[in-house]
């Protein structure tokens, strides 16, 4: 047995196939301790099953940094470089805001140390480091109760061998010592030292959480999601924690672009909106876009993820009048605890909320009918917002779903029209708790043509977790102006060598390998990345001029770094088509009638089961479907058809 297991800031989501047949179930998520969720859901699945793997993607990473709840980290570094984390990048977020400061590195200034050893550009030892400092510091540190410990030198991806000494004496009085040249061993110093603080900050946290789930079911029985598609094993990701910060996220992207070459669709956005964010990505001719070039709460993280835009629109976002008197929605979330009003404990409005009172939400069958919610509650709390608005209870109910669309639309065009996409040229790709209930009105403001909703929309992403294979990416900066294929394929030996040896510690003898370049024109400043092919400038000219809208004549092409996406494929599941029938939706489907605002005000309008649908089936808006994880709402101006793959596809009618 396979489990996928996505853990979220609302519920904790687990997929599984037992007897050729694929199951969902979800339960609170436990912020105090992730793990505990967790446990407890695997626990039930496998009672009475010996045999089985738990792919999971988690949030630990990804909330320590948020809540900046890390360990107490160490940085060393070269003289004269223990600012570069403070220092950042020129760029200001903020460019209006008169105060504006740069986000507040995890390694505080008097926890920055620099000191002798020195290797020039070209990867020469100018000074070698002085072993009896080292020493001397490592005592030091552990006075100053020190957990973690990152190291970043000065071009240590050409010479790694200071740090490597360096970290061997730290390791004499530390468990938690990581070098930059391990992790990220490519230039820029900023971007690289970032990476592996960032990395030492979530890993005392990370290994502990991880421990945990070894203790519960065994180190060979748990692998974990990155956030480049693919999973590793728990040792690795309580080495390298920092490659699991988008790990849940990235689940979803993977599945999508699974489902996405089932069904026929190569070019997707996806949209999965949960209870704390919505996070979009993009998905272009059946592959999903990777970056180096992510930050998370304004720090930088320069190993491979999936480009994935996030903000803070999800079911439970709180929505508010600021200091001006404009209704905002976001990013603060009532979260699992105390939740929405309509939870029983909450006491702020949230989407969920407003879906609710607007009648799109069918609290008899809310989490299948498992959880018991309260819209007896909502009334009472909507209304002072309603007040304040000046608005009746509809409209600002209303306001709330159209202030958090609006949001939503902003980050479909980052990933689309600010990267020279036209979106009418995809479809819409929603799952999530959440984003059923908003996709057509999306797809409508946004001119997307086709909406496609999954099946086992709440639980998507883990699916595309327990659907990943074993991914592993390698960089190495080379720096090298034209240089001609047979040289970039020399290069490649060694990472190549390295990717085998990986992965037959992870029991594969066999991979797929993806090699790539990041190229500049000389004098620029970042790169674009492309395949490694032998005519490997073409492609570089083509993508250079889909991204900007035009391309330099005759500039010379600089290849910066060089890296391997290796990839061994994973036994999975099969995903079954849809039962074929005869039977019309109201025949086999219809749960009755309720009433529900739509665009034009309150209509009596048919509740549909989704386990009942058949191929082909056709419902006409407004209309709701309902399951165990989630409601879609199918508008007036919509029509939403089953395929055979059991995806409603829902498009503008004409």
């Amino acid at each position: 047995m396979i489990i996928g297991v996505d853990t979220g800031g609302t519920f904790t989501d687990f997929v599984f196939v037992k007897n050729g047949k694929w199951h969902i179930f979800k339960l609170p998520s436990t912020p105090k301790n992730p793990a505990e969720a967790v446990v407890e859901g695997i626990k039930r699945i496998t009672s009475g099953v010996d045999d089985f793997l738990v792919l999971h993607g988690s949030t630990v990473a990804t909330n320590t940094i948020l809540e900046r709840k890390g360990a107490k980290v160490a940085l060393i570094t070269n003289e004269g470089f223990e600012d570069v984390i403070e220092i950042q990048r020129q760029n200001r977020r903020k460019i209006y805001r008169l105060c504006y400061r740069k986000p507040r590195p995890l390694v505080p200034r008097h926890l920055r140390f620099g000191i002798k050893g020195r290797v020039d550009a070209k990867g020469r030892v100018v000074e070698e480091i002085d072993e009896n400092e080292v020493r001397k510091l490592s005592e030091k540190l552990k006075g100053l109760g020190v957990e973690s410990i990152a190291i970043s030198m000065l071009f240590c991806f050409l010479h790694p061998e200071h740090e490597e000494r360096i970290a061997e004496i730290l390791r004499e009085n530390f468990s938690h010592v990581y070098t930059s040249s391990s992790i990220l061993p490519v230039f820029r110093e900023y971007e690289r030292t970032s990476t592996v603080v960032i990395n030492a900050y979530v890993a005392p946290k990370m290994g502990s959480y991880l421990r945990q789930l070894a203790s519960s079911f065994g180190e060979e029985r748990v692998k974990i999601m990155q956030s480049n598609g693919g999973s590793i094993s728990l040792a690795q990701a309580a080495r390298e924690p920092v490659r699991t910060v988008l790990s849940g996220p990235a689940g979803g992207v993977v599945a999508a672009q699974f489902l996405g070459r089932l069904a026929g669709y190569e070019n997707i956005i996806t949209l999965d909106m949960g209870g704390t964010s919505t996070d979009v990505s993009l998905i272009d001719g059946g592959r999903f876009q990777l970056t180096t070039e992510y930050e998370i709460d304004g720090l930088s993280i320069g190993v491979q993820v999936i480009n994935i835009h996030t903000i803070g629109a999800g079911g439970g976002s709180i929505a508010y009048l600021d200091e001006g008197g404009a209704l905002k929605v976001g990013p603060e979330s009532a979260g699992a605890d105390p939740g929405p009003v309509c939870y029983g404990k909450g006491d702020r409005i949230t989407i969920t909320d407003a879906n609710l009172f607007l009648g799109r939400i069918v609290p008899e069958y809310f989490l299948g009918g498992d959880m018991r919610v309260y819209p007896e509650r909502v009334k009472d709390y909507l209304k002072p917002l309603a007040e304040a608005m000046g608005k009746g209870l509809e409209d600002a109910a209303l306001g709330i779903i159209t202030v958090a669309n609006s949001n939503m639309e902003a980050a479909i065009r980052v990933v689309s029209v600010e990267r020279g996409y036209d979106p009418r040229d995809f479809v819409l790709l929603v799952f999530g708790g959440a984003a059923p209930l908003h996709a057509a009105s999306l797809a409508r403001a946004m001119s997307i043509p086709k909406v496609v909703v999954p099946r086992f929309p709440g639980a998507f992403s883990a699916v595309g977790i327990l659907l990943s294979d074993v991914v592993k990416d390698y960089s190495i900066t080379v720096m090298l102006e034209s240089p001609s294929y047979r040289e970039l394929l020399d290069v490649l030996k060694s990472l190549m060598k390295k990717a085998s040896e990986d992965m037959e510690r992870e029991g594969f003898a066999e991979f797929s390998s993806y090699p790539f370049i990041l190229c500049r024109f000389r004098g620029q400043s970042y790169e674009v990345e492309v395949p490694l092919v032998e005519n490997y400038r073409e492609a570089f000219e083509r993508a250079y001029a889909k991204l900007y809208g035009y391309c330099p004549v005759d500039g010379r092409v600089e290849v910066v770094n060089l890296g391997l996406r290796a990839v061994a494929a994973r036994e999975k599941p099969e995903y079954l088509k849809l039962e074929a029938g005869s039977r019309t939706p109201e025949e086999s489907a219809l749960l009755g009638y309720r009433r529900l605002f739509a665009e034009k005000g309150w209509v009596k309008a048919p509740v549909y089961l989704r386990d009942g649908l058949l191929v082909g089936n056709v419902l006409e808006g407004p209309a709701l479907v309902v399951e165990y994880s989630s409601t879609t709402y199918v508008p007036e101006d919509f029509r939403l058809t089953v395929d055979e793959w059991g995806n409603l596809v829902m498009e503008k009618k004409e």
